[in-house]
């Protein structure tokens, strides 16, 4: 191994760069780059199949773009119940479209939203519950769901790391008024940018899919103010040639977390930051591990660092600061949580050797 080379927390899969470029001769003989070129639309049509979705996939330029169509093509205007574990994009997109938040805990196990915390944080203003997929890791979305129809929310889930995954047999993006999946660069599945969007309700669907092109209504009519989130032929292009590969790349990566786990259980102190939810089929997007304490934590990144190897605090910090959206009650297992967790390297490129290198690094 290179020692010099670094290796980070996640590094995007690129196909045979000759795949790609077979795409791109079709993108140059059609001179049609964007406005739902056969590319874009073939991989819509892949990414249903894939994912064996019976609802229409509507490809974004990226998640949050789609999270903010979601709100709109919903109507939320108001409160939502969200969670503080999470990336920013889940609360920056709300907030962006002038709705308010309060944040609910999270569950221990799963790290995902507890909808005991949910329950206590509805008010007669809430709108909306946004629940994330954490790392993977779905929601229980059966709980959710019975708070989500007793209170009379829309139930939106933030699955920027679902891709692929199922639970109960079928696909998770199933559950739910609207789920988005990110396809950005650092994820299992990327397009380059990009993210699609996946709505229960037909006429959702449907305003999801002029909303994100301007709003037109044929060429000189619109069904009134949107925005573009059109994605372009490249970037479908490349989701193209990664869903070729998605198998490969899947097949990788949980060969490198069997490496992590058999080192994990000869130790006391560092543990899988979380438990599978029964009935899930997971699709490997990230190995996070829960240490001791901050110090402990903080005292392995720094021998990774000087090996060149670069782990990341995720999700870290919690999303529940002044700059954001202050908390309106106790969060103390996100808050616990939140300071001993890292996600260890894991791409494809990622090989077994390095795997055991990270290990013996973080467990002395």
């Amino acid at each position: 191994m290179d020692a010099s080379k670094p290796i980070f927390v996640t590094e995007p899969s690129l196909p045979p760069i000759e795949e790609y470029i077979g795409y791109l001769e079709g993108i140059w003989e059609r001179n049609w780059l964007t406005n739902a070129g056969p590319l874009h639309v073939q991989l819509e049509q892949e990414l249903r199949d894939y994912h064996q979705l019976s609802d229409p996939v509507h490809c974004v330029a990226n998640g949050a773009l789609g999270l903010q169509i979601a709100l709109k093509a919903l109507d939320i205007r108001g409160e939502i119940v969200t969670t503080p574990f999470s990336y920013v994009a889940t609360v920056s997109c709300p907030l962006w479209e002038g709705c308010t938040l309060r944040f609910a805990d999270i569950e221990r196990d799963c790290l995902t939203i507890d909808p005991a915390a949910v329950e206590d944080a509805v008010t007669k203003d809430t709108e909306a519950i946004l629940a994330t997929h954490v790392f993977g890791n779905p929601c229980d979305v059966e709980a959710l769901q019975a708070i989500a129809g007793r209170h009379g929310l829309a139930l939106i889930y933030d699955a920027a790391h679902a891709f692929g995954v199922r639970y109960q047999n079928k696909s998770i993006l199933e559950y739910g008024d609207v789920s988005m999946v990110s396809m950005h660069a650092t994820k299992l599945f990327h397009t380059v940018e990009g993210g699609f969007v996946v709505a229960r309700d037909g006429e959702v669907s449907e305003r999801i899919e002029w909303m994100r092109r301007f709003g037109h209504k044929g060429a000189v009519d619109f069904h009134g103010v949107a925005t573009n989130a059109k994605m372009s032929e490249f970037h479908a292009a490349m989701g193209l040639c990664n869903l070729q590969r998605i198998e490969t790349i899947l097949e990788r990566r949980h060969a490198i977390i069997a490496i992590y786990r058999q080192r994990l259980a000869e130790v006391a102190d560092i543990i899988p930051a979380f438990s599978l939810r029964d009935g899930c089929d997971w699709n490997a997007a990230y190995f996070p591990v829960l240490f001791r304490d901050e110090s402990h934590l903080l005292a392995a990144l720094q021998k990774l660092s000087e090996r060149n190897i670069h782990a990341r605090r995720y999700f870290y910090p919690l999303l529940n600061h002044e700059q954001l959206a202050p908390a309106h009650g106790p969060l103390a297992v996100a808050e616990d949580i939140a300071v001993r967790i890292a996600c260890l390297p894991l791409s494809e490129k990622l090989v077994p050797a390095q795997a055991e290198q990270i290990m013996e690094i973080i467990v002395l």
